[in-house]
């Protein structure tokens, strides 16, 4: 079988049309998972048994697939049809985070060439490398959907139509700054979302301002760019970033708690490297996001281990010293805090 779009799926879905076997995967984690909801709810609709005919195996644990297919092949309990999910599935790209193993051909081709007709089976992968066996075969012998990330304009779009579904308008600056300030993570764009037409009401339209109030202070610091830059040799990059983000209204505590956050996670990747963990690994570890891993990797290569231990003692005396407000109170203390700490990690 050919791979579907998330449109191939809704449009099947509102035809009342059942695959016995789904696999769902792709890096729209969001869409994906509420994908698996969906069919789901299609199957049981309102008067079903669900408690008694829905069960989930995660392949983290190698018996599981052994119990899954089992448990498809039982009758469901007053009911048409039982739902079995199988999570955690991962045929990786060399074989070494495999979940889904080659030693299971045999059996998983066994039941995808004879489903049974009283159970729909939902594989749901994390990792999917279609060149490999296990992959091909699950591709070929179920309704595969792939759920690729949004691109910008898509986003915008996404986001214009949930917003009109709850019964909300939205200036189109305020959509596109939306998505600049949240970027392609559906989850979380989903709850800056509900939280912004909350806070629209009773006018129900979504300004630029809004946005600016209320997702400012949640953005992340995007590719590491400010933590990246306290190693270069530039001084003058982190402070001319740390400006463009204190101005657009990021708190200070709260930078403070990311850049802490990234060091930590930059000197872990760094152990790791010098201990000879091959990069897959540290990126498997460091649970490291396709979009920005090359960026973070590069960033603790370059690094300097007993430098990252003084800046990481730095910023947890500078934390403390905005929560007691010494050297000044409010956002300007705050403020005046994190740039002398910048400036002071830069001169190094």
């Amino acid at each position: 079988m050919s791979v579907l779009t998330r449109e191939d799926l809704r449009n099947q879905l509102k035809k009342r049309e059942i695959a016995p076997v789904y696999l769902l995967f792709g890096a729209e984690t969001y869409l994906r998972d509420l994908a698996a909801k969906t069919i789901a709810d299609f199957v049981f609709g309102e008067n079903s048994l669900r408690e008694f005919n829905e069960n989930e195996f995660s392949l983290n644990q190698a018996e599981n697939l052994s119990y899954a297919l089992a448990s498809a092949e039982q009758m469901p309990m007053i009911a048409e049809r039982r739902v079995i999910r199988i999570t955690d599935v991962k045929v990786s790209a060399t074989g070494g985070k495999d979940t889904l193993k080659e030693d299971y051909e045999a059996v998983l081709t066994s039941y995808l060439k004879r489903p049974s007709e009283t159970s729909v089976m939902i594989f749901i992968a994390d990792e999917l490398d279609k060149r490999r066996k296990m992959a091909k075969l699950l591709i070929e012998n179920s309704c595969a959907v792939e759920f690729a990330k949004f691109k910008d304009h898509e986003l915008v779009i996404w986001a214009r139509k949930e917003m009109r579904e709850l019964g909300f308008d939205a200036e189109e600056k305020a959509l596109h700054q939306l998505v600049a300030l949240v970027g392609d993570n559906l989850r979380r764009l989903t709850n800056e979302i509900k939280k912004i037409t909350t806070a629209a009401l009773p006018d129900k339209i979504v300004t630029y301002n809004l946005v600016e109030s209320l997702v400012t202070n949640s953005r992340e610091i995007p590719n590491f760019d400010l933590t990246d830059q306290l190693f270069g040799h530039d001084k003058r990059k982190p402070l001319q970033t740390l400006k463009k983000i204190l101005d657009d209204g990021a708190e200070p505590l709260m930078l403070l708690g990311l850049i802490a956050h990234n060091l930590r996670r930059t000197l872990m990747a760094k152990e790791l490297m010098n201990q000879g963990v091959e990069r897959t690994e540290v990126i498997r570890v460091m649970k490291l996001h396709p979009k920005y891993h090359e960026d973070f990797l590069a960033s603790a290569r370059k690094s300097d281990e007993k430098k990252l231990l003084q800046i990481i003692k730095r910023v947890a005396e500078t934390d403390l010293a905005i929560k007691t407000s010494k050297g000044g109170g409010g956002n300007a203390g705050s403020r005046m805090q994190i740039e002398m700490l910048v400036c002071e990690i830069v001169n190094l």
